[in-house]
């Protein structure tokens, strides 16, 4: 199961440069959480949808690089750095995502990462 997981979050990170909201609700379980720590929790897809709608407003343009990659069972962890445009605006987002796994979907994904280095391009 290790690789298979790996494999679902290696896919879901290279989605997000399509910035297709739709596509990246579909890898969460049903019940699924996504916890942006800077942020509370957000739970269940319909919540997920507004929520990374809401995350996703100004993006132009994104890719995501993973730099390193470890997996035991059901838990992945990524550190990645998130090349985002904000508009017109490059931010290099250095992220540490931990994803627990349920049968092949998210079942939970916390993501660390310095919010002063986001909103910077909001300046």
């Amino acid at each position: 199961m290790t690789q298979v997981n790996q494999q679902v979050v290696r896919d879901f990170i290279a989605a997000w440069s399509r910035l297709d909201v739709e596509e990246l609700v579909a890898f969460f379980a049903p019940d699924g959480t996504y916890h942006n720590m800077p942020t509370g929790p957000v739970t269940g897809h319909e919540a997920l949808r507004g929520f990374i709608t809401g995350f996703l407003r100004g993006w132009t343009s994104t890719e995501w690089d993973i730099l390193n990659m470890t997996s035991q069972g059901d838990l992945v962890m990524v550190e990645r750095l998130d090349r985002i445009m904000l508009g017109d605006k490059p931010v290099a987002l250095p992220c540490c995502g931990v994803f627990e796994m349920k049968d092949g979907r998210i079942q939970v994904w916390r993501d660390y990462f310095d919010l002063n280095t986001y909103m910077a391009a909001f300046r």
